[in-house]
């Protein structure tokens, strides 16, 4: 575990900075913008709970947050250092928990017949944008594997993160008894 005693360092202030590995990068590498962008979702994952999502979700979702950072660990630190540091790491098991979950809180969904649009409450219009967050992370690292290995379950990890915000947030507003937000295509 690390120990931080000071936030800044200074060595960051050429533009670079260090992967768990010890490489220096550039700050708008593209490995940098993966894990970047998993962070921000992993912060408006906090702002949605904060917002007081419905308590089915906030359990799920501390662990989702805590996955994140494994995540995070996983880009962070080179394939090939992996080897050397012994690292948290995005699993089969964790693709399989998120599916699980899906398909627990769709028995409760009615089946989609239309388009939804983000909306309703305020938590489930949060999980919308972290929704749209996990999709760019996932076009962000599936962008950095074309040059770059990253751990086998990352890319699948995201792809199913960003499905399960969708049914999260369909489930807010069901269990708050707000309908879905539908898209009227004749408007």
């Amino acid at each position: 575990m690390p120990r931080i005693t000071k936030v800044y360092t200074r060595t960051g202030d050429d533009g670079t900075t260090g992967l768990g590995g010890g490489q220096r990068v550039r700050k708008d590498s593209l490995r940098i913008a993966s894990f970047g962008t998993v962070d921000e979702l992993n912060s408006m994952l906090g702002v949605a709970i904060a917002a007081g999502l419905h308590e089915t979700l906030t359990s799920p979702l501390a662990r989702i947050q805590n996955e994140l950072f494994h995540l995070g660990s996983d880009l962070c630190i080179l394939e090939e250092d992996k080897l050397r540091f012994k690292v948290p790491t995005i699993e089969s098991r964790h693709v399989d928990a998120l599916e699980a979950l899906m398909d627990e809180l769709s028995e409760s969904l009615a089946p989609l017949e239309n388009f939804v649009l983000p909306g309703g409450t305020i938590g489930a219009a949060h999980l919308h944008v972290a929704r749209c967050i996990a999709r760019r992370a996932e076009r962000e690292t599936i962008a950095l594997s074309r040059d770059e290995s990253v751990g086998a379950f990352v890319v699948q990890y995201l792809n199913r993160l960003s499905d399960a915000l969708f049914v999260m947030a369909r489930y807010e507003n069901h269990i708050r008894g707000r309908e879905d937000v539908l898209w009227d295509s004749r408007s």
